[in-house]
């Protein structure tokens, strides 16, 4: 294999720079101008459900009717909501809270009625009434044994 010498009368090979800036700075140019800016997360508008304020009344129950039995089990609206042992009463205080935000928004008073057992100790509703205060609860009435019949028997 015949390898060519170069010749020193052959000019050396230059390969021009100018117009090679040029297209750079084009192609910078184009680039620049063709991308998007990154929104940053803070310019996003996000908005997230939750409760809206109604500008009238809702009809809803406005009236949570908690019966303490004499075993000191403690039921809301015909649902067990604590056992004798329970002292906190977590899960009473939870649905309270739920029943509190939903009677703000729809611009109610929220009301609770006790019905505890006439045999039920006084610690007991005391208790019940803690949680009321936990769910902010203020309109606590009790319930009269002897209208609705069920007094201690």
């Amino acid at each position: 294999m015949a390898i060519r010498r170069r010749k020193r009368h052959d000019p050396p090979v230059e390969v021009p720079m100018g117009p090679m800036i040029d297209m750079v700075f084009l192609l910078l140019v184009f680039f620049m101008v063709t991308s998007k800016p990154i929104k940053q997360e803070s310019d996003i508008s996000l908005a997230l459900p939750g409760t809206v304020a109604q500008d009238e009344s809702v009809e809803i129950p406005d009236e949570q009717r908690i019966q303490i039995n004499q075993t000191g089990s403690v039921v809301l609206n015909e649902l067990e909501m604590g056992d004798p042992g329970d002292t906190t009463l977590t899960r009473l205080s939870a649905s309270l809270k739920r029943f509190k935000e939903s009677a703000d928004a729809a611009r109610t008073k929220a009301m609770v009625t006790l019905d505890p057992h006439d045999l039920v100790p006084h610690q007991r509703v005391v208790d019940v009434l803690n949680a009321c205060a936990q769910a902010g609860i203020r309109g606590v009435t009790f319930a009269d044994s002897t209208m609705d019949g069920q007094g201690a028997q």
